[in-house]
């Protein structure tokens, strides 16, 4: 299994939150998520959100699709700041 990091600036904290919360079906339909999703909010209007997925490739391509601009959108997100890391290596300690 591999994890996907979203990284970004929003608008409004609370506004992302909210709306971040009611996005269940979308993980778990567009992105195969089965276990709980990680997220933070930071400084300067930060936000951070850690899901495991069984297909990268796949989640990556519904990271690309209409619905979730538009969920990302509808929740405040800064476009231009959204960065997506893919996590499929470990170091064991």
């Amino acid at each position: 299994m591999a994890k996907i990091v979203v990284v970004a600036k929003c608008h409004d904290q609370a506004k992302w939150e909210a709306g971040f919360l009611t996005h269940a079906d979308l993980f778990r339909n567009e992105y195969g998520v089965t276990k709980p999703i990680s997220y933070g909010l930071g400084d300067d209007h930060h936000v951070v959100a850690c899901f495991e997925v069984t297909d990268p490739a796949a989640s990556m391509n519904a990271l690309n699709a209409p619905a979730t601009a538009q969920a990302m959108q509808s929740d405040g997100l800064i476009a231009d700041t959204v960065k997506i890391f893919v996590l499929d290596k470990e170091l064991n300690v």
